[in-house]
């Protein structure tokens, strides 16, 4: 398997692609996708990235309905890299609701934006991230910074919830799904 291996989402293989998903990155910038993912390929970080562009689809992702129906709840993602100033639902919509439910409450997010409002760092906070990170402008600060996240959040972290189904053997790759 090559270290980045990108599939286009279809409806009759949704279920069986995402069903044990490392990360979910919401984003709907194409340029900070595209260096998120490469920071994490090169730190070989994740098995399986799953990125999705705006708020409403990350929630049916995460409470597995309308497109994503198929996914099973019971491997949610083990981090989530939310962007703030999203399309149809914004970040921290979607992080009151995955918080507030008790099926999502423990996924550890991160936000990641270029928002320098202090209404938004607090209005996070108390929403419940894990993490709120201004994303560098910078191509090798950002790329670090992804880095730096993955390797917390996907290998020093521990997790509060043993999840079933994971293959540690396939550290070297790392699968991508994009819709």
């Amino acid at each position: 398997m090559s270290a980045l291996h990108r599939q286009e989402q279809t409806s009759a293989g949704r279920s069986k692609m995402n069903s044990n998903v490392d990360i979910l990155l919401v984003e709907d910038n194409q340029d900070d996708i595209d260096l998120a993912l490469h920071a994490l390929r090169q730190g070989k970080l994740a098995n399986s990235i799953f990125v999705v562009r705006d708020g409403e689809e990350a929630l049916d992702f995460l409470f597995c309905r309308g497109s994503h129906e198929q996914r099973s709840s019971e491997h949610p993602p083990r981090l989530v890299l939310l962007d703030l100033k999203m399309p149809k639902v914004d970040g921290l919509q979607v992080l009151r609701e995955l918080k507030n439910d008790p099926r999502t409450k423990t996924i550890p997010v991160v936000i990641m934006t270029s928002s320098k409002e202090e209404r938004d760092l607090v209005d996070g906070y108390n929403s419940g991230v894990n993490s709120f990170i201004q994303k560098p402008v910078d191509f090798e600060q950002f790329r670090s910074t992804v880095k730096t996240l993955g390797l917390y959040w996907l290998m020093v972290n521990q997790a509060p919830v043993h999840r079933e189904g994971r293959n540690h053997e396939s550290r070297n790759g790392v699968e991508v799904h994009e819709r």
